[in-house]
């Protein structure tokens, strides 16, 4: 790892494999309060959307005190495999290289898909706007057909690999857990977050669930919109059910 200061923070690189998409980037804060809050961004899998986008929430994380790990892994033409553990080796080198804190894991659009499926890697999530059932996604043509476009099969002739990829096929998720959703995201319809919140009560699980009349897809990572202050209360008060 390599790290410099930048304003009050230590900045760094954690890397956990040899490709250039293998690496975390690291913030430290001024005063250490809590744990570690590992960012797994969306962009449905492509290329062009990076680690970049969960940066604007680390301001916010840091000045509550957690250090802030935002993840960077292979997608687009690499495939689902490498995607798939990416994710999980990223989580792992967190957990070790900090293995006695709280590690919080936040995953926006198909980053809240990569969060609930590695849900035991940490001890709680925050999924915003999540891609929870890869087979509606794939119906419906969500992402302007990115499904389709990055598992290079359908629901007929891999449903392996849908159920795979899809939280709502590993119910109940494993620790604490945040789901939110806007009624008007146009990206991610909130039907998936409904249908995974409903199958994980039905399991026995009461997952906290904040659902919202007005949340566009883009606006759930950005710190300064309302359901961040829901958010901040959730981890501050033992994340109950409710919200």
């Amino acid at each position: 790892m390599t790290a410099s200061p930048v304003g009050g923070s230590s900045e760094g690189i954690l890397r956990y494999g040899d490709h250039p998409d293998q690496r975390i980037e690291l913030s430290h804060p001024r005063e250490r309060r809590r744990g570690v809050a590992a960012l797994i961004h969306g962009g449905y899998w492509r290329a062009p959307f990076t680690a970049g986008l969960m940066r604007p929430l680390a301001p916010a994380l840091l000045e509550a005190g957690w250090l802030v790990a935002n993840i960077e892994y292979r997608r687009a033409g690499d495939g689902w495999a490498a995607t798939r553990d990416d994710v999980a080796a990223a989580l792992t080198s967190v957990r070790a290289w900090d293995p006695t804190s709280e590690l919080l894991i936040i995953g926006h659009s198909v980053g809240g898909q990569l969060a609930l499926l590695n849900g035991r890697a940490g001890d709680a999530i925050v999924a915003l706007a999540p891609v929870t059932d890869l087979v509606a996604a794939y119906r419906e043509g969500s992402g302007d057909g990115a499904v389709e476009e990055f598992l290079q099969a359908s629901p007929e002739s891999r449903p392996d690999l849908f159920a795979e990829a899809s939280p709502i096929a590993h119910i109940p998720p494993p620790g604490d857990v945040l789901v939110v959703h806007g009624c008007d995201d146009a990206r991610v319809p909130v039907t998936q977050s409904r249908a995974y919140v409903a199958a994980s009560r039905a399991a026995g699980r009461d997952i906290a669930f904040l659902e919202l009349p007005s949340l566009p897809h883009l606006d759930a990572i950005d710190p300064s919109a309302p359901h961040w202050r829901d958010v901040f209360a959730w981890l501050e008060r033992g994340r109950a059910a409710s919200v």
